[in-house]
C-alpha cells in the first residue's frame, strides 16, 4: 500500500498539547479558543490519516492538478527587461558601492 508514512500511528492532540504549543508560540488562548483549536488540529490529523490510507501504488505525481484531464503547458512571458537600468541612480545614496554591488559591514564571523 502507498502513502507517505505507511507505518505511522494515529496521531491526536490533547488539551495539554494545545497549551504547550500556545506557550511555545507565545499565544494566550482562552478555553473556548483552545477547544476550537484542538478540534481543528485533530480534524487535520484525521484527514491526513485518511489520505495515508489511500493506495497510490503505480500512480504518477502530477505537475499540475489539471494535467489529470488535459495537457498543460506553462504560459511564460518573454524574459525581457521591462524597466530601464537605474542601478547608478539607485546606488548614489549608498554609503559604499563596488563594481555595481552594495557593500555592507560583515555581520557573521
Amino acid at each position: 500500500m502507498g502513502g507517505f508514512f505507511p507505518h505511522a500511528l494515529p496521531m491526536a492532540l490533547n488539551p495539554n498539547d494545545i497549551q504547550r504549543i500556545a506557550h511555545l508560540a507565545r499565544l494566550e488562548l482562552q478555553p473556548a479558543e483552545s477547544d476550537r483549536m484542538l478540534g481543528r488540529i485533530n480534524g487535520f490529523f484525521s484527514l491526513v490519516e485518511r489520505m495515508q490510507g489511500v493506495d497510490t501504488t503505480g500512480i504518477e505525481p502530477l505537475a499540475h492538478p489539471v494535467a489529470a484531464f488535459q495537457d498543460v503547458s506553462l504560459r511564460l512571458r518573454e524574459d525581457v527587461a521591462s524597466e530601464p537600468d537605474q542601478r547608478a541612480a539607485n546606488q548614489r545614496s549608498a554609503p559604499a558601492v563596488e563594481a555595481g554591488l552594495f557593500l555592507v559591514p560583515k555581520v557573521i564571523e
